[in-house]
C-alpha cells in the first residue's frame, strides 16, 4: 500500500501522520525534506504518527533514522506515536525502541511534548 502522509505544525512541533507502508520509496525523500524545511522554520520536535502504518522496510527504517539524525543535529527530537503491534515488534527487534521515544498514542505524545 503506497504511503501517504500529512503534516501539521503546532507551535515548535511538526506532526507527521503516515498511512500505508513505509518502504523508503519516493515518499522517503519527501519526508526527509519536510524535516529539513521544518528545521529551517525553527521546529524543535517531530511526532510521527504511525497509527495507520502497516509495514516498515529496512529502507523505511533508514528514512526514520535520517529524520532523527537531522533533528538531533540541531538539538531537536523525533518521537514515534501509535505504532501497531507489528510495528512495535519491529522497533523492538531492531532496537529502535531504544533510540526513539515511543508513545502509545498521539495524544500522550502531544501532552508530554510541550
Amino acid at each position: 500500500m503506497k504511503l501517504s502522509y500529512s503534516a501539521q505544525r503546532e507551535a515548535k512541533t511538526i506532526i507527521l501522520s503516515l498511512k500505508g507502508d513505509l518502504i523508503g520509496d519516493e515518499a522517503g525523500p519527501k519526508l526527509v525534506e519536510i524535516i529539513s524545511d521544518a528545521i529551517q522554520e525553527k521546529v524543535e520536535n517531530c511526532i510521527i504518527d504511525l497509527k495507520e502504518v502497516r509495514y516498515i522496510s529496512s529502507s523505511g527504517i533508514g528514512v526514520l533514522i535520517t529524520m532523527l539524525t537531522k533533528m538531533r543535529n540541531v538539538g531537536g527530537e523525533v518521537y514515534l506515536a501509535s505504532p501497531s503491534e507489528h510495528v512495535k515488534k519491529l522497533l523492538v527487534i531492531t532496537k529502535l525502541n531504544n533510540i526513539f521515544t515511543v508513545f502509545d498514542s498521539l495524544e500522550s505524545a502531544r501532552s508530554t511534548i510541550k
